[in-house]
C-alpha cells in the first residue's frame, strides 16, 4: 500500500519543517503562560543550587573543623534543594508529555488540513557566487628600487710641508680610492641591472597570475552559470510536475490523489513520543481511501505518575500510574488517532474526491499470543464523507463517536487485545 511520488522528499522535508514550527509554537505558547515562568525559575534555582554546593565543597576543604560542620550542612542543604528542583523539572516535562498525548485530536482541530498545492511553488534559490576571491585583480608588485649610487670621496691631501713630503703617497691613495670607487660602480651597475630584472620578472609574474585569475574566473563563472541553470531547470520541472499533479487531481487520478494524501499526512505532526506511520491506497471505482495507521505500542508510553526526591536513598524516584490510568490514556490515544486520521483527509479533500475511508489503526509490536512481531488491530472503521463531516469533533467522546460510526474496537488496546474487524470494510 505504501506509495512514492515526485513529492515524497518534499513531503518528508515539509514534515520536518512542520515539526520544528510546531515546536517553536509550543515554546512560544509556554513562554506566555505562568508555567513557563515557573520552569525558568526552576532551572535557575537548580543552577544556583549547583553553584552553591560547589562553593560549599571548596570552602569545606579550606575550613577548620568547626567551620567544616557548618559548611557540610550548607552543602547538604544545597544538594537537597537541587534534587528537589530536578524532580519538579521532571514533573513539568512529564505533564507536558501527557498533555500532548491526551490532546492528539484537539491538536489538529485548530489547523486547516487543506494543502494549497500552488503554495508549494518556489523559484530557484541561487547561493552567492562561491569564488569571490577570483573577482579581485592581482595587485601590482611592490616597488623594487635601485640601490643607492656609491659616492666617491677622494682622500684629503695634507697641507703645508707635510703635503709636500707626502705628495707621492697621496697620489697612491687617490689612485687606490679611484680604483675602489670604480669597482663599487661596477657592482652598483650590476645591482641596478639585477633590480631591473627583478622588476621585469615581478611584472611578468603578476601578468601571468592575472591572466590565470581571469581564466579561472571565467571557468568558475561558467560553472556557476550552469549550476544556476540546473537549479532553474529543476524548479521549472518541479512546477511542471506540480501543474500535472493539480490537473490530475482535478480528474481524480489515482496517483494524484495518493500524492496529495501523502502531502496532507506528511504535514500531520505528532508528538515525538507518539509517532505514527500511515499506508494507504485509493480505489477510483468506489472513491474510497483505504488506510492503515501504525501507532506506538503501549510499552512506549511513559508510565510515571510523578517524580519525588527521596532523602533516604538520595535519588529521584518515580511513582507509577495506576494501570487503569495507563490503560485509559493509551485507549484514548488510539481512538483519537482514528478520528484524527479520518478528519485530516476529509477536511483536506475540498474537492470531495474521496467519498469514503476504510481505516485500520493498530500497533506493530510483539503479539503476546505468538511472541512474534505483528500488526495488532485496535480500530477498524468505515466512514462516509458526508456524515463524518457533520460531526463536531471538538465536543465528542472519541470512543462513542467510533461506536456511532459502527467501528470495531479492541476491548483492551493496552493489553494488546485485537479488535474483531469482521463485518467492517477493511483497509
Amino acid at each position: 500500500m505504501a506509495r512514492k511520488g515526485f513529492f515524497a522528499e518534499l513531503n518528508r522535508q515539509a514534515k520536518i519543517a512542520a515539526r520544528e514550527r510546531a515546536k517553536r509554537e509550543r515554546e512560544r505558547d509556554r513562554a506566555s503562560r505562568a508555567a513557563e515562568k515557573d520552569r525558568q525559575k526552576l532551572l535557575r534555582d537548580i543552577e544556583r543550587a549547583r553553584r552553591d554546593q560547589q562553593r560549599a565543597l571548596k570552602a569545606f576543604e579550606r575550613a577548620s573543623a568547626t567551620e567544616q560542620k557548618r559548611l557540610a550542612k550548607e552543602a547538604k542543604e544545597a544538594h537537597l534543594f537541587e534534587m528537589e528542583m530536578e524532580a519538579e523539572r521532571r514533573n513539568l516535562d512529564l505533564a507536558e508529555t501527557y498533555a500532548e498525548i491526551d490532546g492528539l485530536l484537539a491538536a489538529t482541530l485548530s489547523v486547516d488540513d487543506y494543502v494549497d498545492l500552488n503554495a508549494l511553488r518556489c523559484s530557484a534559490q541561487h547561493p552567492p557566487f562561491d569564488r569571490p576571491d577570483l573577482e579581485e585583480p592581482i595587485q601590482a608588485p611592490a616597488p623594487i628600487p635601485d640601490p643607492e649610487e656609491p659616492r666617491y670621496d677622494p682622500p684629503v691631501r695634507p697641507s703645508g710641508i707635510k703635503g709636500l713630503l707626502a705628495r707621492k703617497r697621496h697620489a697612491r691613495e687617490v689612485q687606490q680610492a679611484q680604483a675602489e670607487h670604480a669597482q663599487r660602480m661596477v657592482e652598483w651597475r650590476a645591482a641596478c641591472a639585477s633590480a631591473e630584472d627583478a622588476r621585469v620578472a615581478a611584472v611578468a609574474d603578476r601578468e601571468a597570475a592575472e591572466c590565470q585569475r581571469l581564466t579561472d574566473l571565467s571557468k568558475e563563472r561558467e560553472r556557476y552559470r550552469k549550476e544556476c541553470e540546473a537549479r532553474e531547470a529543476a524548479a521549472a520541472e518541479r512546477d511542471q510536475a506540480l501543474d500535472d499533479l493539480i490537473t490530475n487531481l482535478s480528474y481524480g487520478s489515482v496517483d494524484a490523489v495518493q500524492e496529495y494524501v501523502s502531502i496532507v499526512l506528511g504535514n500531520s505532526v505528532y508528538p515525538p513520543q507518539f509517532e505514527v506511520s500511515t499506508d494507504f491506497s485509493f480505489s477510483p471505482e468506489t472513491a474510497e481511501l483505504h488506510m492503515r495507521v501504525g501507532i506506538p505500542g503501549p510499552d512506549t508510553i511513559p508510565t510515571e505518575k510523578s517524580f519525588k526526591y527521596s532523602k533516604s536513598a538520595d535519588e529521584i524516584v518515580a511513582t507509577t500510574l495506576p494501570q487503569k490510568a495507563q490503560r485509559d490514556r493509551y485507549t484514548s490515544a488510539v481512538h483519537q488517532v482514528a478520528l484524527r486520521s479520518l478528519h485530516e483527509v476529509f477536511e483536506a479533500d475540498r474537492q470531495g474526491i474521496i467519498k469514503a475511508i476504510s481505516l485500520e489503526v493498530g500497533a506493530k509490536t510483539i503479539n503476546p499470543a505468538t511472541g512474534n512481531k505483528a500488526f495488532i488491530l485496535f480500530v477498524a472503521v468505515a466512514a462516509e464523507r458526508g456524515p463524518f463531516l457533520e460531526l463536531d469533533l471538538a465536543r465528542v467522546v472519541p470512543a462513542a463517536t467510533l461506536e456511532h460510526l459502527g467501528a470495531a474496537l479492541s476491548k483492551d488496546p493496552f493489553g494488546l487485545i485485537a479488535a474483531d474487524g469482521r463485518g467492517v470494510r477493511r483497509s
